[in-house]
């Protein structure tokens, strides 16, 4: 068996980050991002509102179908499974985001900090959850809205942005886990647009 040199295999992850990251579009609908440069924090807050989820445009009809899916190949594990899917968005959607906005952006600190200026909220509006069964496999990615507000008073929105389909892959292939793929689309589209703000 031939293996894969080192360097060739390295090579080969960071096209795949960059294929991916040209996969995820980032636009500024109104407002102006650039007023985060000069701050050296920001609140973050994460909504989820009438989100839809792969095929079903209400998530209640997909968790409720996982749930039931799991549980009939083993009693409980669909329960496991629908409590994990809602606890994600506090253990592991939003500290990954900000942990990559924070690395994207150069050191604007992201996270729970509600005496900061701004405040940004991602309002997440598409899950495509993908899969991994080993043989085949389908990239999670998100859809959203990313609101810059001033913190004081949120009904004063600074910007408007929106990010469409935000990848989520692990390297190797290694995410079976549906939470570690949509985890990895929250970070893709936290450093992207850390990125895009330091621009």
């Amino acid at each position: 068996m031939k293996l894969i040199p080192k360097t060739a295999a390295i090579a080969a992850v960071m096209l795949c980050s960059t294929l991916l990251a040209d996969a995820q579009k980032i636009k500024v609908q109104e407002g102006d991002v650039t007023v985060l440069k000069e701050q050296t924090e920001v609140n973050t807050e994460f909504t989820y509102d009438n989100v839809k989820v792969g095929e079903f445009d209400n998530e209640d009809d997909y968790i409720q179908k996982k749930k039931d899916d799991y549980n009939k190949k083993e009693a409980g594990k669909g329960d496991t499974w629908a409590t994990a899917w809602k606890a994600d968005r506090e253990s592991r959607f939003a500290p990954r985001f900000n942990e990559m906005f924070t690395e994207g952006s150069n050191g604007i600190k992201a996270g729970n900090f509600p005496a900061a200026k701004y405040t940004l909220i991602f309002k997440t509006t598409f899950i495509e959850p993908g899969f991994n069964v080993g043989v085949m496999r389908k990239n999670s990615y998100i859809n959203g809205e990313i609101w810059i507000v001033e913190t004081a008073d949120k009904s004063k929105v600074v910007a408007k942005v929106s990010v469409d389909k935000a990848p989520g892959r692990i390297a190797f292939g290694m995410d079976f886990d549906t939470g570690a793929r949509i985890t990895e689309s929250y970070a893709m589209a936290g450093r992207t647009f850390g990125r895009y703000v330091r621009k």
